[in-house]
């Protein structure tokens, strides 16, 4: 079952990417997009921005200068993305602002810390809470894993 919705957009990626289900962050155009004619449909996504395939359509298989196998036409929605989250503000369906600022990158948790997708200073509603406890922090803090939904 997919998650279309009045959110969903339509983009390309290569074909190796092209699977419901795949997330990915959107890093922005390169320059080998410079002359296609197919550009607006692949920049048409908020770089920095976690996106998840909801659809894939394989039709057509487009040439593409960045993916050497081809592109195809697949619908995206802004995914959500896990992270951890101080404990005490840690309340299901609250908004926060995320503040990324962790510089262990040796902490298990580094990457938690520092969700890939995050955008600074935008808003985030916590949508679901693991109530396994609090996660190990290197730096003592108390710390909980939510997936966070941009808004």
């Amino acid at each position: 079952m997919t998650e279309k919705n009045e959110h969903t957009k339509i983009t390309l990626v290569g074909k190796a990417l092209a699977h419901e289900g795949t997330e990915f962050v959107y890093k922005g155009e390169v320059h080998e997009c410079e002359g296609c004619r197919l550009r607006k449909v692949c920049h048409n996504l908020l770089p920095h921005r976690r996106y998840r395939i909801v659809g894939v359509r394989t039709a057509t298989l487009h040439s593409c200068h960045v993916h050497v196998d081809g592109a195809y036409t697949v619908e995206v929605v802004e995914a959500q993305i896990p992270a951890a989250v101080l404990a005490e503000r840690t309340i299901l369906n609250s908004t926060i602002t995320y503040e990324a600022g962790c510089t262990q990158s040796d902490c298990v948790n580094f990457d938690l810390c520092n969700p890939e997708g995050i955008v600074p200073g935008e808003g985030y509603r916590i949508a679901e809470i693991d109530n396994g406890g609090v996660i190990s922090c290197d730096l003592g803090k108390r710390m909980k894993r939510v997936l966070l939904s941009p808004f």
